[in-house]
Formats: C-alpha cells, sequence, structure tokens
C-alpha cells in the first residue's frame, strides 16, 4: 500500500463520516481515526501504521510533498511521512535531481521508504530546484523540508 492509497481511504472516510478504518493484509496492518490522533499498534509479526486522519474543524500542516514559502521566495518540499530519504532509486542509478535542476508538478524529486515500501515524492510545482536540505539516506520526519525551489 503507498501513499496514494492511504489519501484516498482518507478521502472515502470524509466523504462518507467515518470515524474508523483498519486493514489487515499479510504482513501490512494500518488504522485510522478521525478527529484523534491514532496509537501506533504493532502485532508481533506485523508492521502496523497508523496516521491521524483530518477532522474537517481542524487543519492539517500540508501533506504529500507541498511546498510553502520560507521568507527568501523560495518554496520547500516537504516530506509527507517519516522515512528514509533517497535522492535515486537505487546506489547505482543517478539523483532524481540536482541543484538547477527544472521540475514540474509531476517530477519525481526523491524517494522515502517507509516500513519497507518506497515511496516516490513529487514536486507538486514547477520550478528549478535551489537547494537540497537533507542528505543522501538519512531519516527525515513528517513536514521536514527536503528541498528548496524556486517558482517558475
Amino acid at each position: 500500500m503507498d501513499l496514494k492509497d492511504i489519501k484516498a481511504i482518507i478521502d472515502l472516510m470524509k466523504k462518507n463520516s467515518i470515524s474508523e478504518f483498519e486493514l489487515e493484509k499479510q504482513d501490512f496492518k494500518i488504522k485510522l481515526k478521525r478527529g484523534t490522533a491514532a496509537a501506533v499498534q504493532y502485532d508481533e509479526n506485523a508492521p502496523a501504521l497508523a496516521l491521524p486522519v483530518a477532522n474537517p474543524a481542524v487543519p492539517l500542516p500540508a501533506a504529500s510533498g507541498a511546498a510553502s514559502a520560507p521568507a527568501s521566495g523560495d518554496l520547500e518540499i516537504k516530506s509527507p511521512m517519516i522515512g528514509t530519504f533517497y535522492r535515486a532509486p537505487s546506489p547505482e542509478s543517478a539523483n532524481y535531481v540536482e541543484i538547477g535542476s527544472e521540475v514540474n508538478p509531476d517530477t519525481v524529486v526523491c524517494i522515502i521508504e517507509a516500513m519497507k515500501v518506497m515511496n516516490e515524492i513529487k514536486a507538486e510545482v514547477r520550478g528549478t530546484i535551489t537547494e537540497i536540505l537533507v542528505d543522501n539516506a538519512k531519516p527525515v520526519e513528517f513536514g521536514q523540508p527536503i528541498f528548496k525551489i524556486r517558482p517558475l
């Protein structure tokens, strides 16, 4: 299950006023609750993932790869999850982007590995990469800036 699937489940929960959702599949388990932060649960054989789901009355920080404007005028591409940041699809491959690379909203800029799942992160804005804020193979937190981009 990737981030798009989780977002789709969250959207369905919002549209249908569902307050709790749980899915268990092979060695994957996810539990989502609306209105409260869900606790992470562990099964001895299955890693677990729990995410807070937006309560319409409480705004959440920007999600996947969302860009925000710091004081310099450049936008920040932020990590949509906790995981390990990778600049290339494999150790032998070229990096997705470098400083000076022009990107569009669908350009993959990096991968974040979470629970052994490789999640492609897209720029979601059109611009030029001005700074790479995280070293390859280093951990990142949810909402942590990973790139700076100058909008075109």
